[in-house]
């Protein structure tokens, strides 16, 4: 067995408690869409960390969600990067004075966060699962950030599960953020719905994250969610 092998079967013990399934694939009628893509090509995570890598060196602007962010909250902030990645969300945030952590299915992507992007506390766990206060993260958060297509990956039928636990992380006040394309199986218009489901309401629906309105044929979603009162 690699490395990287048994760093995706440790989730199983070191993510959210044991459980059989680290994709929850058994319980949530499908699996994660990114494990798919692992378990098809064992490569692929360090082919995307090399991708993004290569675009921070040759000064490609990778900060754009973590600005929009940044711009809604009061300096020392408290933020969830959800489906993190290789952290270049987070760790813009957490140099620009926010309390960070991460949460990522994928080991290899959080070493990779932790490598590049030291200062954030970066968790691997399934979003379907998430609880916080289970790993001692008992406060809630100001901001939670979900970008990078992220909610297209999820396990069918698992997406309202996912607002949901991000919902319950929320402190008073604080909002949700999530931005995907369109044409990726799951729709702006199911989106919505599941966001209402969750017990959500959008504050603001924009088509990119430097604040251009959304339309009707727009091929991108940035939302901007709070809890239904």
């Amino acid at each position: 067995m690699s490395s990287e092998d048994a760093q995706w079967r440790s989730l199983r013990t070191t993510a959210w408690g044991d459980t059989e399934d680290p994709t929850g694939a058994a319980d949530h009628e499908g699996m994660n869409k990114w494990a798919e893509l692992v378990a098809r090509n064992p490569d692929h995570s360090r082919w995307y960390i090399e991708r993004f890598r290569t675009m921070a060196r040759e000064g490609v602007d990778l900060s754009g969600e973590a600005r929009l962010i940044d711009a809604m909250l009061p300096r020392g902030s408290r933020v969830l990067d959800a489906g993190c990645g290789p952290g270049r969300v987070g760790g813009y945030l957490h140099r620009a004075g926010h309390q960070v952590v991460g949460v990522d299915i994928d080991p290899v992507l959080i070493q990779a966060a932790e490598e590049d992007h030291p200062g954030p506390r970066w968790l691997v766990g399934d979003l379907v699962e998430l609880d916080l206060p289970a790993q001692g993260i008992t406060d809630g958060f100001d901001a939670i950030v979900c970008a990078g297509n992220v909610m297209t990956f999820l396990a069918p039928n698992t997406h309202r599960r996912v607002l949901e636990r991000m919902r319950t992380h929320l402190r008073d006040g604080g909002r949700i953020v999530i931005g995907f394309g369109a044409g990726r199986g799951y729709t702006f218009q199911e989106f919505l719905a599941d966001v209402e489901a969750a017990g959500l309401v959008p504050d603001v629906l924009l088509s990119t994250w430097d604040l251009r309105p959304f339309k009707e044929d727009s091929d991108f979603l940035v939302a901007i969610l709070s809890p239904a009162t």
